[in-house]
């Protein structure tokens, strides 16, 4: 499935390689999920938007960052930049420890945010790797085959982190209410607060030794800095660019790429805050993450299976766009389980937004490849943004919180399949 460019031979090792830094990605990705309703207890936050400032910490990083990333990979190389990004995710979960035993939510963020700097720039370096180093037009397929390790992990976070943070959540939480602010209550707080000491000095032990993997296996190195020959956009390859703003395209897909991790996370992270809101029994609250994981990894299986062969991306992209609207209008106007289960649905939708937005960003960059991914990748920012914007609906505006959902999520749909139709042609010819 992979190859080298240099020579033209299945690069296995490196394949596995990303695999598993993909797995690294989705395992802290997806912790969001289960970090929400756990903080909002163990740090005696008031409203649900104050616990969404985890995905805004976790997030926003790849705004500021990617650009910068794109800089240091051109300085270090690849692999040497994948090394660095794994000591800053490093970082992050150290920071964690002190930020729990504190009870410091600031520095729990400041922590977030370390490890969010570390996963953009892998982000940065990966997704390019993966769409040049094969045919771009099966590039949807590569990133879906290692997004299956990035999905598995989000299945498996919620339910490792689930049952040691939100170990008897019910009882604690009413114990928490019951309480007034004292001895009692901040001991019963540090006590919770602690139960993240464990899973993240393992986070931290379990990337060290993959960075020293990363450093210690040869890496074939991709290289950009030439500008793409015989694409499907020839007319635009043979026309010598200047500047990244002559690809109109691509700024067009950084907010494809917004509007893509915005219901992506709104799907995947928001649904325990979902389900709590619809009086659900709390497991649904611990494993929401789960369910919608479980939903994005049947989507991946669909993609590698009918991309390009049955359908191209393009098409793929639009075909999700509408499912993800219906499956949206569903949950608003529907009542208890069946408007979880259709939040969970949405999963599937997602799933192949990702692989196909990226490649249909970055296709005929030639030389600005690097400075394109960055841009690409700073499109990560929609998942910051767009769970404030829905706790703004809820909390501030008093919106009925099924129909704040859906206020959120078409509006972001509706971008993507134009984006889908039309955007990604917009500055190319013959296409």
């Amino acid at each position: 499935m992979t190859t080298n460019p240099n020579s033209g031979k299945t690069a296995i090792v490196p394949m596995l390689i990303c695999c598993a830094l993909f797995f690294i990605l989705g395992y802290i990705t997806w912790a969001n999920g289960a970090l929400i309703p756990f903080v909002r207890l163990a740090f005696n936050l008031e409203t649900d938007t104050q616990a969404f400032l985890i995905l805004f910490a976790s997030y926003i990083a790849y705004f500021f960052l990617a650009l910068p990333s794109s800089w240091i990979l051109g300085k270090t190389g690849f692999k040497n930049g994948l090394v660095a990004s794994l000591v800053l995710i490093i970082l992050g979960a150290l920071i964690i420890i002190p930020a729990a035993s504190n009870l410091s939510y600031q520095l729990f963020l400041v922590a977030i945010f370390v490890q969010a700097s570390g996963m953009a720039l892998l982000q940065t370096a990966i997704n390019p790797y993966l769409s040049i180093i094969g045919p771009i037009e099966s590039a949807a397929q590569r990133i879906s085959i290692v997004g299956i390790f990035n999905k598995t992990a989000g299945m498996i976070v919620p339910v490792v982190l689930g049952s040691i943070l939100l170990k008897d959540y019910d009882s604690i939480s009413s114990r928490i209410k019951e309480l007034k602010a004292g001895a009692e209550h901040d001991a019963l707080l540090a006590e919770l607060s602690e139960r993240l000491h464990g899973p993240y000095i393992g986070v931290a032990i379990g990337v060290a030794i993959l960075a020293i993997v990363v450093f210690a296996v040869k890496m074939p190195e991709v290289d950009v800095n030439k500008e793409e020959e015989a694409t499907d956009d020839a007319a635009v390859t043979s026309t010598k660019k200047t500047s990244i703003f002559q690809f109109p395209h691509l700024f067009l897909g950084f907010l494809a790429i917004f509007f893509c991790v915005a219901v992506e996370v709104m799907a995947g992270d928001i649904i325990g805050t979902y389900g709590r809101l619809l009086s659900l029994p709390p497991f649904f609250v611990k494993y929401g993450t789960t369910f919608t994981l479980v939903c994005m990894l049947v989507g991946y299986f669909i993609g590698i299976i009918s991309i390009p062969k049955f359908v191209s991306q393009q098409t793929a992209l639009r075909i999700c766009t509408i499912v993800g609207i219906t499956f949206a209008a569903i949950s608003a106007f529907s009542t208890g389980l069946t408007s979880y289960i259709f939040v969970a649905l949405l999963g599937v939708a997602n799933a192949l937004m990702w692989p196909a937005i990226f490649p249909l960003g970055i296709k005929g960059l030639g030389r600005f490849t690097k400075t394109g991914s960055g841009i690409m990748i700073m499109g990560i920012a929609g998942g910051a943004i767009w769970p404030l914007i829905y706790g703004y609906l809820k909390d501030t505006l008093h919106v009925d919180f099924q129909h704040a959902f859906l206020f959120a999520m078409v509006p972001a749909y509706l971008y993507i399949l134009f984006f889908a139709t039309k955007g990604h042609k917009i500055g190319k010819r013959n296409t």
